[in-house]
């Protein structure tokens, strides 16, 4: 049974707190161990007077239940010093819970300026000016929640309540926009809209229904909403008696009533009012990005003119959605691509090529003999091609940019790239297959030389989240499908660490998406810190199977396919391993750091008769048998709770092969609760206790066929720093002994 949701530690701001909804949530957050700020101007229900009767009367009740809790009695408008009390009492502040609220209802006619401005000064304003206050100590401690109190009134209207409503709607549209800001700071903020019995429903509901309402049976969305292991946010909940529902926005597919270069007319669009207002065909728009992109697609249809899509409809008649018929139908503009040796040069030092490599200069110096393109370049100029059709847009592809993610890569080159080129590439829809809730479109795309000779072809899959459901096919002829690695233990190994600065130097190819460099960006995206390209790891498998299977001869080079499945982070190390089968090599790519497989089900084609290259020089760790031990210890580590904590030290391991250093592990068991294990010199701390030994002899220590303390004695076993941390060794390998 999972745990029950507490707030021990957090402070949590309730506004409006004297009575009704806003009592009820200061006790609930109390009684599960929260520190209470309740805010009540002390005011009647049409915000006149003030007093501290009500704020302190829950107060008292709080600490009676054996609680804490503060009082303040200032107004939501004075929101600097509404937070300083939380500041002033308990240090900082967790939650804000913008509840506090009066009612000044007048049909639209009799509405006042006062009764207008009143209503927004203390709902609409008092939550901004609150929740500014609370927002910079939320940001410094990256952890926030905020809750704004809507209501059916805003959402629906309500006669009488014109003042309200304005209000109450203006409350959700602030609280999308905190929840799109907020995000990258571990700040969410949600909306509800309550229905419960209080002074402010009396006078729009009947007794027995603000008695049968109970302001207890909305209290618990709130503090579920407020949990720190919830993740919802931008969203909005009606919520009472005890049902809860999620709402969300609908749009119709519309209809398209102006032609190019016409006059549009009131007649259009009563002609198409019948398509214009049917629900029977609809969409959920979930940001201002699905607004724009749309918008972008409409206009591209509209210039399109007459053309007729294979189905005989006119792509004019298109309204939104999914339509694989019509996207196949639309013929791109050509992308021209110019580069020179010094654009190959900056992929090639993208993906990783450096000149500790011992035949560098074919790859970063023009002036080599043998200098060459390597074939995985072909992804930029294709890739620029595929990315002016997504943002220019695509009849009959609803895929606004925020839902895009680039699945899987298949390249086919059918002669070496020139040292310099101009390159036209022509982007077609394949298909769009129907996976669910989700989509993917496939884009072929073919690439020509100056000479009008076809030099590539590439197909692009791009998933599309949440546009699924449209009743499309499921597969297609001319997909390329992934393949499942071999069961067999791979045929060599790769592994490279790549830089902190990986990102910044791949994107000045041309994928310059903010996801990859900036920290803001990527958080909206959902994560920490800016990831790296899924095409840079992919050209890093590349040149890793070139490598080791083709002596580095792109000319050997015909084919690639892979699958993205896992991001991949600057400065993590990546590990490729392959399986030779005839001209085929099979490969997958994975993160050494976690384990995660990064790069799946992916294959590399070489020309007919092509052998493998000498072995991979020993600082590759390619043969390094102890290194399938510290992966699994990685695997591990999450299950294996409090072992940090236990070991509370740093190992370095120099792993040896015959007499010289094949590779070096750090086991960080000291600078975080979870532990590290990772290759190279240790990141947070100094190393207290450094291990040196051979392959075999640590293999055979830890299987126990060779007992610790013989080796040191006999010197096969060599211990530097606190050697009295060596005992914890034990327990260290503990698990490994057992495989």
């Amino acid at each position: 049974m999972a745990a029950p949701i507490r707030f021990d530690g957090k402070v949590v701001l309730v506004t409006g707190a004297g009575g009704g909804l806003g009592k009820e949530y200061a006790l609930a957050f109390a009684d599960r161990g929260a520190s209470v700020v309740v805010n009540d101007l002390g005011g009647s229900m049409a915000g006149e007077g003030k007093g501290s009767r009500a704020a302190d009367l829950v107060v008292n009740e709080i600490k009676r239940r054996g609680g804490k809790a503060v009082a303040n009695y200032d107004s939501v408008e004075d929101g600097e010093k509404v937070v300083q009390t939380a500041l002033d009492n308990y240090g900082r502040i967790d939650v804000v819970v913008n509840n506090a609220g009066i009612l000044r209802d007048k049909s639209f006619a009799r509405t006042s300026d006062v009764d207008w401005d009143l209503i927004h000064r203390v709902h609409l304003r008092g939550s901004f000016m609150v929740s500014r206050a609370a927002w910079p100590h939320m940001k410094k401690q990256k952890y926030g929640r905020i809750i704004m109190t809507a209501s059916a009134a805003g959402i629906y209207g309500n006669f009488g309540q014109a003042n309200y409503s304005a209000a109450k709607l203006g409350l959700l549209g602030l609280s999308n926009t905190l929840s799109i800001e907020g995000k990258k700071s571990n700040i969410y903020c949600n909306t509800i809209a309550p229905i419960a019995g209080s002074r402010l429903t009396e006078t729009v509901m009947p007794p027995e229904m603000v008695a049968a309402l109970k302001p207890e049976y909305v209290a618990p969305l709130v503090l579920y909403l407020c949990n720190e292991e919830s993740s919802e946010n931008g969203a909005l909940f009606e919520v009472g008696a005890g049902w809860i529902g999620k709402l969300r926005w609908q749009r119709t597919d519309g209809a398209i009533v102006r032609q190019k270069n016409q006059a549009m007319t009131p007649e259009q669009v009563r002609e198409n009012w019948e398509k214009i207002t049917d629900f029977n065909h609809h969409h959920y728009p979930t940001s201002i990005q699905d607004s724009t992109s749309f918008s972008l697609n409409i206009i591209d249809q509209i210039e399109a003119g007459s053309q007729e899509s294979s189905s005989g409809s006119s792509v004019a008649s298109y309204s939104g959605g999914m339509n694989a018929q019509l996207a196949k139908s639309h013929t791109a503009k050509p992308a021209e691509f110019t580069y020179t040796p010094k654009d190959a040069i900056l992929y090639a030092l993208g993906v990783g090529m450096s000149t500790k490599e011992e035949d560098y200069l074919k790859f970063l110096y023009e002036g080599a003999d043998d200098f060459s393109v390597l074939p995985s370049y072909i992804v930029i100029p294709t890739n620029a091609c595929l990315t002016e059709s997504l943002v220019a847009g695509v009849p009959g592809v609803d895929a606004p940019l925020v839902n895009v993610l680039h699945g899987e890569q298949y390249c086919e080159v059918y002669q070496p790239f020139q040292p310099s080129a101009t390159l036209t590439s022509k982007c077609r829809v394949l298909d769009i297959l129907d996976k669910g809730s989700n989509a993917v479109v496939l884009y072929d795309v073919d690439t020509y030389n100056e000479k009008q000779e076809k030099v590539a072809y590439c197909q692009f899959a791009i998933f599309v989240v949440g546009k699924g459901n449209f009743g499309g096919v499921r597969t297609c002829e001319g997909i390329k499908k992934p393949v499942d690695t071999p069961k067999r233990s791979p045929d060599s190994t790769i592994r490279e660490k790549t830089s902190i600065d990986q990102a910044a130097l791949y994107r000045l190819s041309g994928d310059t998406n903010p996801l990859h460099i900036d920290p803001s960006f990527a958080a909206m995206a959902g994560f920490k810190t800016p990831i790296l390209h899924g095409l840079c790891s992919f050209g890093y498998g590349v040149r890793h199977v070139l490598k080791q299977y083709a002596n580095n001869d792109v000319s050997l080079f015909k084919a690639v396919k892979a699958r993205f499945s896992k991001p991949v982070l600057p400065g993590q190390t990546l590990q490729t391993d392959m399986w030779k089968d005839g001209s085929r090599i099979y490969f997958q790519t994975k993160v050494v750091d976690n384990g995660n497989i990064c790069i799946s089900g992916a294959y590399v084609d070489l020309k007919d008769n092509v052998t493998a290259s000498k072995p991979v020089s020993s600082n590759t760790s390619s043969t390094v048998k102890s290194n399938s031990m510290f992966e699994q210890m990685i695997q591990q580590l999450p299950n294996r709770k409090g072992l940090a904590a236990k070991i509370n030290a740093v190992f370095v391991f120099n792993i040896l092969q015959n007499g010289k250093q094949a590779v070096q592990w750090t086991v960080d068991m000291k600078s975080s609760k979870e532990g590290a294990i990772y290759t190279g010199e240790p990141k947070a701390s100094k190393a207290d206790c450094t291990v040196t030994v051979e392959d075999d002899n640590l293999m055979d220590i830890v299987s126990g066929k060779l007992a610790a303390p013989q080796a040191f004695m006999s010197g096969k076993l060599k211990v530097k720093g606190n050697i009295m941390l060596a005992q914890k060794l034990g327990q260290l390998f503990q698990e490994q002994s057992k495989l």
